[in-house]
This record gives C-alpha cells, structure tokens and sequence, in this order.
C-alpha cells in the first residue's frame, strides 16, 4: 500500500519503569516491569529530564541496559521518562498475544534440515491435541515395530525323554541366518528373554517316527521356580517316515527375571526309530522368539 507522505514508522515502543534520580550517580538501569532492557542505540530512545528531551549521545549514551548522562546528577534531578523505540527499520519485538496462528506462515517450519537416523527419545514432534499445537517426546510414540527376533535349533537328533532339552542347542549360524535384537540366552535347557514384552514363542518339533510317538511340550514359569505347561503336541507313529507338529504360545513377561520357558519331550520309549530330528547345517527342530510388543 502507498502512503503520501513519510511512512509510518514500526517500532517496539516500550515506556521504562520509573528511575529514581541517586545524587552523584551518572549511570542507571533501563526496566520495563522490572526486567531489564537493552535499547537499540540511544538514537532509539526518547529521554526527559527535568522536563526536558535529552540529545542523544550528547547528553546521554547507552550500553546494554544501563544508561549514563554526560554529568552525574544531583538531588532535585527527576528523570521524568525513558522511552524506547525499538529498531525502527523492523518490527522489534511483538507483544504479548499478538502473533496468532493467522499471522504465521504456512511454510514456517522448512524442514531443511534432514534427520539421517531414528530420532534420540528426547527429540520432540509437534502434535495437535484437540486443536493445541504441543511437543512430544519421541520416547512416547515410538514403537509399532518387531524389536527381537530369534531362533535357536537342535544339532543333533533326540531319541530320549528330556525334561528340559538342555544340549545340541545353537542359534543358526548359517550364511544367510539372522536375527534382530539382542536375542535369547540358555543355560541348562532355561531359555531366559532379553526384554519385558509380549512374546510369540513357537517350537517346530520334526521327527521321524515307527514304533512309537512323542509328546513336544512347552512350559512356563512365573516366578522362576514352578513350571507350568503352556503348550503340547502328540506325534504319532508314521511308519519310519519324517513327521512333525508345531506349538505355539504368546507369553506375557512382565520381567525377565522370573518370566522363563523350557522345551521337554515326554513319552519316548528310547527306541532307535523314534527321533526328534536335529541338525548343525540345517533347521529341523527349532525353537523360535520374537517379540510383539509391550507388556
């Protein structure tokens, strides 16, 4: 829009508080509601004193929040005003309630700057709640993904009953093997979780079977003691061809100092054709973790 005449001109003007006049002193704290103020220049200040404007840097100057007269004043001195103008080539500061979400510009947060990796959980986002733009730490909605993934196998073949399966246990180390997470631990068949959380535990039992059967069982304890069945699965006779059956459990760990499984077979004669198949080069039988979510 075009003016006649000189423009308006914008500044943030500010009246200081009241200066009480101390003989003999020159120099004085510039406050607006009792926190301190630091003017543009003195140009940018409007000065009375004793009833009379002040020339800038003449009579006075400024540095900082302080500002000096050319001459210490006296009792009877009245410093009647300090007014600001802010930097009148820009809007200075605005006040208080007046910048609304109207006056923002759409594209005011760039995003210029890439973030290369998952966020710390410390970082903030900037959510609606109900119409308020608030922050959030990262911590607090991250998650959705599978955060441990793991399998463990049987090395070598199983013709006995085992309460719990303590050895030829290994996690695959095969070329294109993998996991995610820091995985299960085992120690004398106890297979304890690296995490409190929800888990789907799944065992894969392959047998090969003639004269006899076997129960695949897996059980649970609580408080790392008492051992209850969670999940079994009879495999029957199939005349000296491989067989097999699965079992499956989600598990609630509420701490992975009490929260345990362990794998046992049950109701094997001992007979030479009666196998709970394993191997060191290849998963037959397999025990495997992953975690769903929080507990």
């Amino acid at each position: 829009m075009a003016y006649i005449g000189k423009e308006p001109i914008v500044g943030n003007f500010q009246k200081c508080d009241a200066i009480s006049v101390v003989n003999g002193q020159a120099a004085y704290t510039l406050q607006v509601s009792s926190t301190n103020v630091v003017p543009e220049s003195a140009n940018h200040m409007l000065v009375s004193l004793n009833g009379i404007l002040q020339a800038p840097v003449t009579s006075f100057s400024v540095s900082g929040s302080t500002l000096t007269f050319v001459s210490n004043l006296a009792t009877g001195d009245v410093i009647d005003f300090v007014i600001l103008l802010g930097n009148v080539l820009d809007l200075g500061t605005p006040s208080d309630g007046t910048v609304t979400n109207a006056k923002l510009a759409q594209d005011i947060i760039s995003g210029a700057t890439a973030l290369t990796a998952e966020p710390a959980d410390t970082d903030e986002f900037l959510v609606s709640d109900a119409g308020t733009l608030k922050r959030i730490d990262y911590s607090l909605i991250k998650g959705g993904g599978i955060t441990e993934v793991d399998t463990w196998r049987l090395t070598s073949d199983l013709n006995s009953n085992a309460d719990p399966i303590t050895s030829n246990l290994e996690r695959p180390d095969d070329a294109a093997a993998g996991r995610i997470g820091t995985g299960m631990t085992v120690s004398s068949g106890i297979f304890t979780f690296p995490s409190t959380g929800y888990w789907q535990v799944t065992w894969i039992a392959a047998c090969e079977l003639n004269s006899d059967s076997l129960n695949a069982n897996m059980y649970a304890t609580i408080n790392n003691s008492n051992y209850d069945i969670v999940a079994w699965a009879p495999i029957g006779m199939q005349d000296n061809r491989p067989t097999g059956s699965s079992i499956s459990a989600i598990l609630d760990v509420t701490n992975t100092s009490n929260v345990k499984v362990k794998f046992t077979v049950s109701s094997m004669a001992g007979a030479s054709d009666t196998i709970l198949k394993g191997s060191t080069d290849e998963n037959l039988t397999t025990f495997t973790f992953i975690r769903l979510g929080d507990t």
